[in-house]
């Protein structure tokens, strides 16, 4: 499997654990997805870029949701 495809992957695992728990923090998605930080954010981007996830930015903390 490429970085790529293991990119995709986790993208699903995000996408996924949104759906089970609805919006969340971004500290909560990092501790609730079984991936690196880096490809978790690499995925995080993934869906917002097509338009999937809305990531909101509050006082001290940043939240992520689907769209």
């Amino acid at each position: 499997m490429t970085y790529v495809e293991e990119i995709g992957t986790t993208a699903g695992k995000v996408w996924g654990f949104l759906i089970a728990s609805g919006p969340v923090s971004l500290s909560a998605l990092e501790k609730g997805v079984d991936a690196p930080r880096a490809q978790t954010y690499m995925a995080l981007g993934w869906l917002a870029r097509e338009g999937k996830v809305a990531v909101d930015r509050e006082e001290r903390s940043i939240r992520i949701r689907l769209l």
